[in-house]
């Protein structure tokens, strides 16, 4: 089912390199959120059965596409270019978008591709159409390929934890989904989420109440690990300050409370249906006005477009008991979010961290939370989980833990990553920086089924991924392609 766009659909035909956008903007067009990848696993599929080339799927659905070597390249070595098939499925509350079966129109804004109140899925939509790219042009000269394409990575790395040990024969890998144009990646965070599930007390709304519904939104939210260092706002702590001080103020009681969404994304917006004394309504609307100068202020810097507001709603029925109330709010209160510790390894990377990811009133007496730590240690990956751990079973929340994702140990020595940075130095005329990546990365993972492979990460530029405001840069996306020719030809060679 390879996807056909006409002409007056086409939004990237100018931009060069047009091979790279023609096959990004095709995928654009196929629905692919995470754990529901069929469509772009067909269209995968048949791109390979057009192209002539041997492609299978595992039991999981990662798909492997395999090309042979140029002529008299045969005893080249085996690179794989890795990438993952899903995206992440993020919209403005204002947006009206079925994920599941709206194609994603890119936009092209001042040197940018963006989406419109949508995420993009340049993560990783950019490193799949790298692999469509070069698997498609004959012209190239290049060793064996395979082409490795994952399910799931979003949500669970499901594709890279099912991986078999004998898929794949190459042992050089080149990883496609990194974010920062003249950075080499060559390790990454480990990860582990930590769920909690709080049992609520209801009761009978208390007479002469008005209701309202809050709202924390504008945020820039992001990527949990490549952002969390930014001074972002998340929308959950910052509607909590709020509700706590306010049920002791004016005696506010708690309807309903939803914020977040995806576990590896920082929070953009928070509501929370509440009633007050109608006696106390318009004192509690003056105090939400001085909090929402005070926090704009706090952050003026790094979230410009803060909005904290407010709307009447009709009233509830019930409402939280006052003890159910005080054992969530102190839960969300002292539920650690943001940078835990810097690294003492490398310069200005963030060690170990924890996302505030969700909250869920999944049920009227039952709320879901949902939260995820990340550490370059195991040791610290694992701290991290049992602070968040604790402060749930304080507030008396079932807590589990997922099963969590090993990090990738960087190699010093390793040959791939020496190709890269010469590579880039030749082509760019600069030296690129060579570094962790606070992100995880599936390579990780790899290594485990995989403990040869000689592993790096690059890519192009792509800010505010997991966020409707994703967009990739297009000067550095055909840097991003020149260099990944470049080193597939400096393989060859044995440059």
């Amino acid at each position: 089912m390879a996807c056909k766009l006409n002409s007056d659909m086409k939004k990237l035909e100018s931009l060069n390199p047009k091979p790279l956008w023609h096959y990004f903007e095709e995928i654009c067009a196929v629905p692919r959120p995470s754990k529901k990848e069929e469509k772009i696993r067909a269209f995968l599929l048949e791109f390979a059965k057009q192209e002539g080339l041997d492609a299978e799927t595992d039991e999981i659905g990662n798909v492997l596409i395999r090309k042979p070597a140029s002529s008299g390249m045969e005893k080249s070595p085996t690179v794989i270019l890795q990438a993952h098939m899903d995206m992440v499925c993020e919209k403005n509350s204002d947006k009206t978008f079925n994920f599941e079966k709206d194609p994603i129109v890119p936009i092209i804004d001042n040197g940018w591709v963006k989406a419109d109140g949508t995420t993009l899925g340049a993560d990783n939509g950019i490193g799949v159409a790298a692999q469509l790219a070069v698997l498609a042009d004959k012209s190239l000269v290049h060793g064996p390929l395979e082409c490795l394409i994952t399910v799931d990575e979003e949500t669970g790395l499901s594709g890279a934890f099912a991986l078999k040990p004998d898929f794949l024969k190459g042992k050089i890998l080149l990883n496609l989904d990194s974010e920062d144009d003249g950075e080499l990646f060559i390790g990454c965070a480990g990860g582990i989420d930590t769920l909690g599930e709080l049992e609520l007390q209801r009761e009978k709304t208390p007479g002469k109440s008005f209701a309202l519904k809050i709202m924390v939104r504008g945020l820039w939210g992001g990527h949990s690990g490549d952002d969390i260092n930014k001074g972002r706002g998340n929308a959950i702590k910052i509607l909590t300050r709020f509700l706590w001080q306010a049920i002791r103020d004016f005696g506010v009681r708690i309807v309903e409370f939803n914020g977040g969404n995806l576990r590896n994304a920082i929070a953009r917006e928070a509501s929370a249906t509440i009633i007050v004394p109608s006696v106390q309504k318009e004192q509690l609307v003056a105090e939400l006005n001085i909090f929402s100068s005070d926090v704009e202020f706090e952050y003026q810097r790094t979230e410009p477009n803060l909005v904290v507001d407010h709307d009447s709603t009709s009233l509830p029925a019930t409402v939280l008991t006052q003890a159910s109330q005080e054992k969530f709010l102190n839960l969300l209160m002292a539920c650690p979010h943001g940078v835990l510790e810097m690294s003492t390894r490398m310069k200005d990377m963030v060690e170990t961290s924890t996302n505030l990811a969700s909250v869920k009133f999944g049920t009227s007496t039952k709320v879901q939370i949902t939260t995820s730590q990340r550490s370059e240690l195991e040791s610290r990956k694992l701290m991290a989980a049992q602070m968040v751990r604790s402060v749930f079973e304080m507030a008396g929340a079932e807590a589990k833990h997922s099963e969590g994702y090993p990090g990738w140990t960087p190699n010093p020595g390793s040959y791939i990553v020496g190709v890269a940075a010469q590579s880039y130095k030749r082509l760019f005329g600069q030296e690129p920086i060579v570094r962790s990546i606070h992100a995880g990365l599936e390579c990780g993972l790899f290594l485990e089924k995989y403990p040869e492979l000689d592993m790096v990460s690059f890519g192009p530029t792509i800010r505010n991924a997991h966020s409707p405001d994703e967009r990739i840069h297009i000067e550095s996306t055909e840097k991003f392609w020149v260099h990944l020719l470049d080193v597939l030809r400096m393989v060859v060679v044995g440059e």
